[in-house]
C-alpha cells in the first residue's frame, strides 16, 4: 500500500516581533557586522526571516539555495533595479547592476566589447609598467611600515584611469579620487536624506563632479580609435548600429570605475593581510611565481597561477567585498515552506553562506587548499561561494579583476615579503565595501 502525501501549502511569512529599541539594534548590527547579524537571525528564526522597518518589509534568506533562487531569478520574480535604486540609485543611477530583464541584457551585451580577450591582453600590457612603478615607489618608512589599503587604493585608481579612461588624471587625480570615495561612502548613508551637509548630499554633489568630468570627453572618444574602455563604450553598437547615449556612457563609466576600483582594492587588501598572517603561503606563491620563469607576466601565464587562484578565492570567501546581495520581490514566492510576499526587500548574504559549516570545513580558518581539486569544498553547492554574484548579473569584470590581482601579487612577491605585528588582527568594516578600519599596517621587507 502506497502512502500519498499531499503537498503542503506554504505558510505566509510573518514579521518577527521586536520592539523599537531591538529593531534599531538589529539595523545597526546589519550595517556594522552583516556576518554576526545573519548568524544571529538564522539561529533564532531559521532560514527565512522577515522584519518590518516602517512600511518596508525586509526578508532575510539564508543558505546556498537562497542564492540559487535569487540569482537565477526564475520567471523574473526579483528585480535588481528596484532594490539597488533604493540603496544607491541617487548616487549610481542606471549602472549595469541597476537594470533588469531585456534592458539589462542589451546594456551588458554592448559592454562585453570591453572585456573580450583582445582588449584584456592590451590592458595587461598597459598595467605591467604601472604596477611595477607603484610597487617600486611605495614609500617605506625607516621601520618598513606601510598602510596597505591606501597604497592599493591609489594604485587601483591610477590603473582604472589608464585602462578605463585612457588618461593620466594628473591634477584632477585628487579631486576624482575624493569624488569616488564620497560616492561609495554615500551609497549607504545613515541619514537617507539629501539635506545640505549630509553624506547623501555630499555624494550627489560628488557624482555631479564626475559627470562634469566625463561628459565633455564623450564626443572626442566616440570619434577616435583608442582602446581604453571609455572609448570602446563610446563606439559600441548593436546589430542595428545603435549605441549608448552620452549620459548612458557616463553612467556606466562612473559605476564601472567605482566597482573596479573599490572591490579590487578590498580584495588586494584582504589577500595581503591573509598572506602576512600565513607566511607559508607567501613562500608557496613565490615558488609558483618563480616556476613561471618570466620577469613579466603574460596573459597565458594567468591560468598557470593555480595556487594564487586558491588564495584569491579563499580571501574572497572570508572577506567578500559585498557582504549582502539585495533583490526586490516583484511577486510572492515560496522558500523552504514559507510564502514570501511581493513588494519586499529580499536580502541574501554571501558573507554568511561563506562561513556556513554545512558547506565549509572549519570556515573561520584561512585554508586555500579547500579550493584544490582534491578537496573542492566550493563544489559541494554551486551557490555556496558567490563573491561575484551570479546568474544574469554575474560580475562582468571578474576576469579583469582576477588578472589585475594576479599581476599585483606577481610584482609584490618579486620585490617584497611582508608581515603584520605579532598578535595583530585586522579590524574589518564589512559594509558597504569590506575594508580595514585601520588601513592595514604591514611591514615590508625588500628582497633586493
Amino acid at each position: 500500500m502506497t502512502n500519498h502525501v499531499l503537498p503542503l501549502e506554504p505558510i505566509p511569512l510573518e514579521p518577527i516581533k521586536s520592539g523599537f529599541l531591538k529593531s534599531m539594534r538589529l539595523m545597526k548590527q546589519s550595517y556594522h557586522s552583516p556576518l554576526e547579524h545573519g548568524q544571529n537571525l538564522r539561529r533564532e528564526h531559521g532560514n527565512a526571516v522577515m522584519q518590518k522597518v516602517g512600511k518596508m518589509r525586509i526578508v532575510h534568506l539564508f543558505g546556498a539555495e537562497a542564492h540559487r533562487l535569487c540569482l537565477m531569478n526564475p520567471g523574473q520574480i526579483f528585480s535588481n533595479k528596484k532594490a539597488w535604486d533604493m540603496i544607491i540609485g541617487r548616487i549610481f543611477p542606471n549602472g549595469l547592476m541597476l537594470r533588469d530583464g531585456d534592458d539589462h541584457r542589451y546594456h551588458r551585451r554592448l559592454m562585453q566589447a570591453g572585456f573580450k580577450s583582445k582588449p584584456m591582453q592590451g590592458y595587461l600590457g598597459q598595467m605591467i609598467p604601472q604596477v611595477r612603478s607603484a610597487v617600486k615607489q611605495w614609500s617605506v618608512q625607516a621601520d618598513g611600515k606601510m598602510l596597505a589599503y591606501p597604497a592599493f587604493k591609489q594604485m587601483t585608481l591610477d590603473l582604472a584611469a589608464t585602462i578605463f579612461l585612457g588618461m593620466d588624471l594628473g591634477d584632477d587625480a585628487r579631486k576624482i579620487s575624493r569624488a569616488f570615495e564620497v560616492t561609495v561612502a554615500a551609497s549607504m548613508p545613515r541619514i537617507p536624506m539629501a539635506i545640505p551637509g549630509t553624506l547623501l548630499w555630499q555624494g550627489i554633489r560628488a557624482r555631479q563632479t564626475m559627470c562634469d568630468f566625463f561628459l565633455p570627453q564623450v564626443a572626442e572618444k566616440r570619434l577616435g580609435d583608442d582602446q581604453d574602455l571609455f572609448s570602446l563604450l563610446c563606439r559600441a553598437t548593436d546589430e542595428e548600429g545603435q549605441g549608448y547615449t552620452d549620459q548612458e556612457i557616463v553612467d556606466h563609466m562612473i559605476f564601472l570605475m567605482m566597482a573596479a576600483h573599490d572591490t579590487t582594492t578590498s580584495t588586494l587588501t584582504s589577500i595581503t593581510y591573509a598572506l602576512a598572517r600565513h607566511p607559508e603561503w607567501q613562500t608557496r606563491l613565490e615558488q609558483e611565481r618563480q616556476s613561471l620563469g618570466v620577469e613579466a607576466l603574460a596573459y597565458a601565464d594567468l591560468d598557470k597561477m593555480v595556487e594564487a587562484d586558491w588564495v584569491i578565492k579563499e580571501a574572497l570567501r572570508m572577506y567578500p567585498p559585498l557582504s549582502t546581495l539585495p533583490k526586490f520581490s516583484n511577486e510572492a514566492f515560496e522558500y523552504e515552506g514559507h510564502l514570501v510576499p511581493a513588494g519586499a526587500m529580499v536580502m541574501t548574504y554571501p558573507i554568511h553562506t561563506h562561513y556556513m559549516t554545512e558547506y565549509w570545513d572549519k570556515p573561520r580558518e584561512f585554508d586555500p587548499l579547500r579550493f584544490s581539486p582534491e578537496r573542492a569544498e566550493h563544489k559541494r553547492n554551486a551557490f555556496s561561494w558567490v563573491p561575484f554574484s551570479g546568474g544574469a548579473h554575474m560580475c562582468i569584470g571578474l576576469h579583469f579583476a582576477d588578472m589585475q590581482i594576479k599581476l599585483v601579487l606577481f610584482e609584490m612577491l618579486k620585490k617584497f615579503s611582508w608581515s603584520v605585528a605579532e598578535g595583530y588582527e585586522m579590524p574589518v568594516q564589512q559594509s558597504p565595501i569590506s575594508k580595514p578600519r585601520d588601513d592595514l599596517p604591514i611591514y615590508l621587507m625588500s628582497k633586493t
